[in-house]
């Protein structure tokens, strides 16, 4: 248990705290009393967890702890806050003025989680098959968890730049595009000449 995992380990242990603290805030608006401090204890909750995400790789690079259990607890610890943001924000509305702006539509979480779980059934089925699975991060990929990460501040900040529905579009278009380019690249592997090739990266 190096300080970077450890520091994984508190990221993990923020996520049922943050969640705690945006189902009554969401519940204080839907009384018509909302309790402002509730909202900015679980964005400070959620900064520090987001925080910690670059923190523990750091310390992980700068201290030579890189390890096994951490490969294993910091995906799941990003995951699983970003999840658990997606999901919280779509059955907790946080804004009783303009609903539109306080919540997300049942179809992103859907869509996040969907994608995630054929992804992930897709590298097990991989695992048997060829033995190996050779994960190619995409650049879409990468932009569908950066967009998602907006959206969640765009409920919790509760902008109005633009309207929140244009933020999630865009976050959900590259969701699914990425998670399209995934299963492609997953049936490439399943080809003759992929398993050969195919190898942990």
């Amino acid at each position: 248990m190096t300080t970077a995992n450890k520091i994984t380990v508190v990221r993990i242990l923020l996520i049922p705290v943050f969640v705690t603290f945006a189902i009554y805030y969401g519940e204080s608006v839907q009384r018509a009393d909302p309790l402002e401090w509730q909202r900015f204890t679980a964005i400070a909750v959620f900064l520090v967890a987001a925080v910690s995400d670059g923190l523990d790789g750091y310390v992980a690079r700068r201290y030579n702890q890189r390890s096994s259990l951490g490969v294993i607890l910091d995906p799941i610890a990003d995951k699983g806050l970003l999840l658990s943001g997606i999901i919280t924000l779509s059955i907790s509305n946080w804004s009783y003025t303009n609903p539109d702006y306080g919540s997300f539509p049942t179809w992103f979480p859907i869509l996040v989680i969907s994608r995630d779980v054929v992804i992930l059934v897709g590298a097990a089925v991989l695992h048997l098959l060829v033995g190996r699975v050779r994960v190619r991060p995409h650049w879409t990929g990468k932009i569908a968890t950066v967009l998602q990460m907006v959206a969640i501040g765009w409920v919790m900040l509760q902008l109005r730049l633009l309207p929140l529905i244009y933020v999630v579009v865009a976050a959900g278009l590259f969701t699914l595009c990425s998670g399209i380019i995934y299963v492609a690249d997953g049936f490439r592997q399943l080809q003759p000449e992929g398993h050969a090739n195919a190898k942990v990266d």
